[in-house]
C-alpha cells in the first residue's frame, strides 16, 4: 500500500521539504543549469528532478543528494543550507535590483503636508 508522504508529515516538516526544494531550484537557476541537464547528470528522470525542486517528501535522500551534486559538484547539503554559494549571492543581488519610478503628481500631492 502506497503512503502519501505529504499527508503523513506534520506541517512544519512539509514547509522544510518545500524550502529545501526551493533552495535547490534557486541554486540550479543561479548556476545556469537546465533542469533536464541536471536530471541526466544525476541519473534521475526529469519528473524526479521536478519533484525534488517542489520539495516532495516521498523521494529518497540519495536522489536529492545526487541531484545536488549534479548542480554543484562537491557541495554538501549542509553547505547548501548555509546559502553561501557565490552564485546564490549573485542571484540574490540581482533580484534585489529594481528600478524606482518617480511619484505621480497625485501621489506627490497626497504626501504634501
Amino acid at each position: 500500500m502506497k503512503v502519501d508522504q505529504t499527508a503523513a508529515l506534520p506541517g512544519h516538516l512539509q514547509a522544510e521539504t518545500a524550502q529545501l526544494g526551493e533552495l535547490i531550484a534557486r541554486l540550479r537557476v543561479a548556476r545556469q543549469v537546465r533542469q533536464a541537464d541536471a536530471a541526466v547528470r544525476a541519473g534521475v528522470s526529469r519528473n524526479t528532478a521536478y519533484r525534488i525542486e517542489r520539495g516532495d517528501p516521498g523521494l529518497a535522500i540519495g536522489q536529492l543528494l545526487r541531484y545536488l551534486d549534479a548542480i554543484a559538484p562537491g557541495m554538501s547539503l549542509a553547505e547548501l543550507l548555509t546559502e553561501r554559494d557565490p552564485a546564490l549571492a549573485q542571484q540574490q543581488r540581482e533580484e534585489q535590483r529594481q528600478r524606482v519610478r518617480g511619484l505621480t503628481q497625485s501621489e506627490l500631492e497626497e504626501l504634501d503636508f
